[in-house]
């Protein structure tokens, strides 16, 4: 980057840096989201109340078809699917 290019686009740089911030942020949630360890430990809560009673068949059986979606997105995206 040339002197004038950098003094014309100095204005922009904390843009730059709160999108790169942002950008750290978003790939850290999608990390935890689609990690599957954290994923079987939902599976086992959906078992856990699924047992004591707190959750019917029927919303168990959503729980754990929307956190197997979640765990083969995660595969895919990590390549290993």
């Amino acid at each position: 980057m040339g002197l004038i290019s950098g003094l014309l686009t100095l204005p922009l740089a904390p843009l730059r840096g709160t999108l790169g911030v942002a950008d750290q942020i978003l790939r850290h949630a999608e990390e935890r989201f689609y990690d599957p360890a954290l994923i079987r430990q939902e599976l086992e809560e959906v078992e856990r109340r699924r047992q004591d009673g707190r959750i019917d068949e029927a919303t168990a059986a959503a729980w754990e078809e929307e956190l197997i979606d979640r765990l083969l997105t995660g595969q895919a995206r990590d390549g290993h699917g």
